[in-house]
């Protein structure tokens, strides 16, 4: 469905709003993210709003991880009723920083058991998202400040192509986490984690357990069922110099001060598409990885 402008917008009676949110979150997009938990997990308590608490049940069941895990309130003092716990929630939705309202939203949708209305769920929210333009997305499970969603769908697929090749996907899951983290992001080693699944692919492929990057492109390139332009080889051996020389980000006593963002997701991008990539060629070549 295209963007909506209001009347007021199209005479330009109002300005539309126009600023990617980063690092804060007018009442629109909080009220909008509010309104999507609601819909999604409380509105079917709201004819059972004086109801005990039970804990084995939805509800009961998500409110006592975020009572216990995420916010670490003693146990006895938690809620006794439907109502008094999802008013604690709207307290805290309402009452907390820009960033910890990402954290609770994420954090309830891991607690959803059922994978149909968690995908269904990360999607209302990502439709939210994008109309009062937030910087961030769902990408699988995580909130990443991705504004793409031709790279989320590249990380998406290098994440999903790698589920059965543990080392690779781990490396792919902790790139995304450090670039998402919303305080704190670890840009150097997001980076690392990103061209480290492509070497980790790279060395599956080869069949050398113990060659770098460089030295698996090459010898992915000389297999004669697998066909792979030297100048797309010479592209990755070149990012990978990069990451490994002495002013690169895997030298341990070198503080690069100047990564950003861009920088990290430019990498996880262009490697999870490089993943994918590399996934449907060995499988069209008939390469085993067993």
């Amino acid at each position: 469905m295209p963007q909506y402008k209001k009347f007021s917008e199209r005479m330009k009676l109002v300005s539309p709003r126009d600023k990617i949110q980063i690092e804060s979150m007018d009442d629109d997009l909080r009220n909008a993210i509010w309104n999507a938990l609601y819909i999604a997990y409380f509105r079917d308590f709201e004819f059972y709003w004086n109801n005990i608490l039970n804990r084995d049940s939805e509800l009961g069941s998500m409110f006592t991880l975020v009572w216990l895990e995420l916010v670490n309130k003693p146990i006895d003092m938690m809620p006794r009723s439907n109502g008094d716990a999802i008013k604690f929630i709207k307290d805290l939705f309402f009452n907390s920083p820009w960033y910890f309202v990402y954290d609770l939203v994420e954090y309830i949708a891991n607690t959803e058991k059922y994978e149909t209305k968690k995908v269904e769920f990360r999607v209302f929210c990502n439709n939210i998202f994008e109309k009062y333009l937030s910087g961030y997305r769902f990408v699988e499970d995580v909130i990443s400040p991705i504004t793409s969603e031709i790279e989320i769908e590249s990380i998406e697929k290098a994440i999903m192509d790698t589920s059965r090749f543990k080392p690779i996907n781990i490396h792919l899951q902790e790139a995304l986490i450090k670039l998402s983290d919303k305080t704190n992001p670890d840009y150097r080693n997001s980076i690392k984690e990103s061209i480290s699944a492509v070497e980790s692919l790279c060395r599956l492929i080869s069949g050398s357990n113990e060659a770098t990057l460089g030295d698996a492109l090459k010898k992915i390139e000389k297999k004669n069922e697998f066909k792979m332009h030297s100048a797309l080889k010479n592209a990755f051996s070149n990012l990978y110099g990069w990451t490994s020389d002495a002013q690169g980000i895997r030298h341990s006593l070198m503080d690069e001060p100047n990564l950003q963002f861009d920088d990290a997701k430019f990498m996880l991008v262009s490697c999870s598409a490089f993943i994918h990539y590399l996934i449907i060629k060995t499988s069209q070549a008939g390469i085993s990885f067993s």
